[in-house]
């Protein structure tokens, strides 16, 4: 069975972040790369996958340094991702984004990449790769992507190929085929969403991952189109997906915490020497969300069916992560 690509990019990634030294092509390739024989075939097929897969980790940020490993001969080159140009900088997320981050962070120790972390790790160790586990430090946790639909539609979107998939409105009493030009995906309130330009009603859409069922299927040969110069698919996100109902809510903060809801908060009083009591608006959904996010330092006064919300999050998650 072929390794998922998601899966030899996170090798490759820890493998080049991790290296004590320059790590040679040929090292990689047994590292990360098990299923590319050692044929003529083989060889040219590693070679396209492995710079593609280079693309894609320079396309999500990382600096991939080039370089001798071999400190008296420089006739082999080796590749590594060095540490202090991997650090983020300062950045700005909305309040959603924000939320799922601080989530994400709660529970990296128990979460599914955290696992399947390990087992890269214990994958390229067994494979005799030197990895220095404390370079990983500046890993950042990720938000979660269960959903099935994610990896081929991610897929799709790279190679830019038609996708076709049923998809359940939930006006509707059964699912719907359709075939889509996927442009990009955006996560809102918890959810992951698809954007792109909807062949059958010749227009702009936007479908949400939970909602596609069975498998996901990509046609036609990669770069089949060209996503519209100047594209936010953020924006279009938000244009076409239905907004959900605000509400006020009012919450204790702890001093000297929840900076970006304080900001956002109509009103801010004194509750007591440790707390600050705030009344803000927004959905139910993404303020759950951003709450949860902040971990203890946010409790939730009203109204019932936020905090109710909240506590159900917090059981599940807790279930998940026993």
């Amino acid at each position: 069975m072929a390794q998922p690509r998601a899966e030899r990019l996170m090798n490759l990634h820890i493998m080049l972040l991790g290296a004590r030294r320059f790590a040679t092509k040929d090292a990689i390739r047994r590292a990360c790369y098990p299923d590319h024989p050692y044929t003529e075939a083989g060889n040219e097929a590693f070679e396209r996958a492995f710079e593609r897969d280079k693309d894609s980790l320079r396309a999500l940020g990382a600096y991939i340094e080039v370089g001798s490993s071999d400190p008296l001969f420089d006739d082999e080159v080796g590749y590594r991702i060095p540490t202090e140009q991997t650090s983020l900088p300062e950045l700005r997320f909305e309040a959603d984004e924000a939320a799922a981050l601080g989530i994400a962070a709660q529970v990296w120790e128990q979460a599914t990449l955290a696992r399947a972390t390990t087992r890269a790790l214990a994958k390229l160790k067994a494979d005799g790769v030197d990895i220095d586990p404390s370079r990983l430090d500046v890993l950042a946790p990720a938000i979660r992507a269960d959903e099935p639909a994610f990896e081929p539609l991610w897929d799709a979107i790279e190679k830019r190929r038609l996708v076709t998939f049923d998809y359940q409105r939930t006006t509707e009493a059964a699912p719907t085929r359709r075939r889509l030009q996927p442009w990009g995906m955006v996560r809102s309130s918890g959810r992951w969403y698809v954007v792109g330009h909807d062949l059958d009603r010749g227009e702009e859409r936007v479908f949400r991952l939970t909602r596609i069922q069975g498998a996901v299927r990509a046609s036609g040969r990669p770069g089949a189109y060209v996503v519209p110069p100047g594209t936010d698919v953020r924006a279009v996100a938000a244009r076409l997906a239905p907004a959900s109902p605000s509400l006020r809510a009012e919450l204790l903060v702890r001093r000297g915490t929840a900076v970006e809801l304080r900001r956002r908060a109509e009103t801010v009083g004194s509750h007591d020497d440790e707390w600050d009591r705030l009344v803000v608006e927004a959905s139910e959904h993404s303020l759950a969300d951003e709450v949860l996010g902040h971990g203890d330092n946010v409790v939730v006064l009203s109204p019932e069916s936020l905090r109710e919300r909240v506590l159900s999050r917090l059981r599940a998650l807790l279930g998940e992560t026993a």
